[in-house]
């Protein structure tokens, strides 16, 4: 590679580097007990426990919204979610319009077979985590920035890729030249555990950056594939009255055999349009669980209006979701996910450090040219 092009490189990564250094760290510290959120809400006492019922059937959905509704009198339903992995619990979300801003929704969880009120659901020491690692408790803003964030740590580690391909041909793999300066020892960790990173870090970073997007490709499911669903009902006014639940879930799943319902969102909400509710179900594999297909359903009459596979976008973003965080492995692969995570704070701190020492370095040499340009005065 020749001289000129390294430094490039070398500027390219320096500078992506750099901008995004602060940012980064915020986002690996923050998403380090992320990754373990189940278990530290379980362990501090803000994860809802189930009742134990030993064979006993589960309530109905209409059941679950009643319960919803009398734990939040004057408001409205707008979500009702059903947790792959926690079987035992049922989600309702609640606010005082259907479209109703999401800082003012209530969340609760109530016992899938007794409905009763387990309790509130994104409180506690991790809802301030998870807000300055999305959106740094600036909204949508605050998502795009950090996605931005996130595209220049990516070009940030395709340059060092770049730079230390022709450096690993002089010197073997993990070599560490212990007998040379602090800064060269700490260069070579410095590319040891970012070439160890790199894969993941590159994942990590990248399904990032598609979370950011999520709103937007929300919106233009909406105003693309949604409307082509509920354009026969263009110009009719929203239902008085609402089809029982009951009802909307047995048809979602008439018209989605073989799987189940994920969530089921109330017309008028983000999710759907005003004449519709949405069932969203899922598959019962590993893949397919994380994979969504809509069903809309009329509102009033509870009859399937149209069911369509969601754009490949959307499907992207469902499957990076958990892909960022490791949530899709248990344990082992959150422990996993740490480490990495780890080890990719080492490699950012090592980063900031050697740009600094090599400028300290720069800073005697210059002042030297400095004084032997300067005019002599008698």
């Amino acid at each position: 590679m020749k001289a000129r092009t390294v430094r490039l490189w070398s500027v390219v990564h320096s500078w992506t580097s750099l901008i995004s250094t602060v940012f980064l760290l915020l986002l690996c510290l923050t998403g380090l007990p992320l990754i373990f959120h189940h278990e530290i809400d379980e362990l501090l006492g803000y994860a809802p426990r189930p009742e134990a019922h030993a064979g006993a059937a589960r309530a109905t959905t209409q059941a679950v919204a009643d319960a919803a509704l009398a734990a939040d009198p004057g408001h409205v339903l707008q979500y009702i979610s059903w947790d792959k992995d926690e079987p035992g619990t049922v989600t309702a979300f609640t606010n005082s319009a259907v479209d109703g801003l999401p800082d003012n929704t209530t969340v609760r969880a109530f016992d899938a077979v007794s409905t009763k009120l387990l309790g509130a659901v994104g409180v506690g020491p991790m809802l301030i985590m998870l807000k300055l690692h999305t959106d740094m408790f600036v909204g949508q803003p605050g998502k795009l920035f950090l996605g931005g964030m996130g595209l220049l740590f990516a070009i940030a580690i395709i340059s060092g890729v770049v730079l230390y391909w022709p450096f690993s041909r002089r010197l073997r793999f993990a070599t560490i030249r212990d007998s040379t300066s602090r800064r060269v020892r700490w260069l070579d960790w410095h590319n040891l555990i970012g070439v160890v990173t790199v894969a993941w870090a590159l994942v990590v970073g990248l399904t990032g950056v598609v979370n950011t997007w999520a709103e937007l490709m929300l919106s233009q499911w909406k105003v693309t594939e949604l409307a082509s669903m509920v354009a026969p009902y263009a110009g009719k006014p929203p239902p008085t009255r609402l089809a029982t639940l009951d009802a909307v879930v047995a048809r979602a799943r008439q018209a989605a055999p073989g799987m189940e319902v994920a969530f089921i969102a109330f017309p008028g909400t983000p999710f759907t349009s005003s004449h519709h509710f949405a069932a969203f179900m899922r598959g019962d594999t590993a893949l397919t669980a994380r994979l969504l297909k809509p069903v809309l359903l009329d509102g009033e009459t509870g009859e399937v209006a149209d069911s369509r596979a969601l754009p490949v976008y959307l499907q992207a973003l469902l499957i990076s979701q958990p892909l960022h965080f490791g949530d899709y492995g248990g344990l082992p692969l959150k422990v996993i996910w740490a480490a990495l995570d780890g080890l990719t704070i080492v490699v950012i701190g090592s980063g900031l450090y050697l740009w600094l020492a090599r400028r300290r370095k720069r800073a005697p040499a210059k002042a030297d040219a400095f004084a032997r340009r300067a005019p002599v005065l008698s």
